[in-house]
């Protein structure tokens, strides 16, 4: 794992010398866009949308009895800002994106177009990485976004029709609880988190051999090894803004 992140080190330091030389093209950048987050974005904003669901049924019954039921939402917007919004919608993009990332640049391994690019003197890492990172980077926190909005949205139907929670005193307690500083931090996780998805699950896929089966190997361990990257960022990020 620890060699995998060299390689990914290595392979984000090129990308990066590849995007200065102004050498991605804005056609090539959207096209990713809307494969990694608006393709995405149906399945990311269910999870979300149901996970806030499962907790405000939690929740709810448990708040109205001690008398703090208006405090749900902010409960609630508290939960899903800092940490349920930006890792559900993370973990469902590189499961749907990720893995089409890296089953995408493996087959154009196995079946040497990587190598046709090298003879054009085109750098592949660069050309196959760079519209990616760039595309992940500025919509995953869009996505992020949306997911928050819905899961709030949720979150007030279920009080509503489970304890009879009016959605005034819900979003009253949503308005108290949501911290500007947590937007922030949440954009940036979703900042941070649409680099590591292509970022991972490209390097996983262009360093793929053996053919057909390989393929399908490197899209297994991308999947693994993206979701196990993501969390320990997650764990990173959260360490520094709120526990250092």
């Amino acid at each position: 794992m620890i060699t995998f992140l060299g390689l990914c080190v290595e392979n984000f330091i090129q990308t990066v010398k590849y995007i200065l030389g102004k050498n991605v093209k804005l056609n090539s950048i959207i096209s990713r866009a809307a494969m990694i987050s608006y393709d995405s974005l149906p399945i990311a904003l269910s999870i979300v949308f149901i996970a806030a669901v499962v907790i405000a049924l939690q929740v709810s019954k448990q708040f109205l009895m001690s008398g703090a039921e208006s405090y749900v939402g902010g409960f609630l917007v508290v939960a899903l800002v800092r940490e349920l919004a930006p890792g559900f919608a993370a973990l469902a993009i590189s499961a749907r994106a990720g893995t089409a990332i890296s089953a995408e640049i493996a087959n154009m391994k196995v079946t040497s177009q990587v190598d046709a690019l090298k003879t054009l003197k085109v750098d592949p890492i660069g050309y196959y990485f760079a519209p990616r990172i760039i595309a992940g980077a500025f919509t995953v926190p869009f996505v992020v976004i949306l997911a928050e909005l819905f899961g709030v949205l949720g979150g007030m139907i279920i009080s509503y029709f489970t304890i009879g929670l009016h959605p005034n005193r819900y979003m009253y307690s949503v308005w108290e609880w949501l911290n500007t500083r947590d937007i922030y931090i949440s954009i940036l996780k979703g900042f941070v988190f649409g680099i590591i998805i292509p970022l991972i699950c490209a390097t996983q896929g262009y360093k793929t051999t053996g053919g057909a089966k390989g393929v399908g190997i490197s899209t297994t361990k991308a999947a693994i090894k993206s979701t196990v990257f993501l969390l320990m960022a997650d764990l990173i990020i959260t360490f520094i803004f709120y526990v250092s």
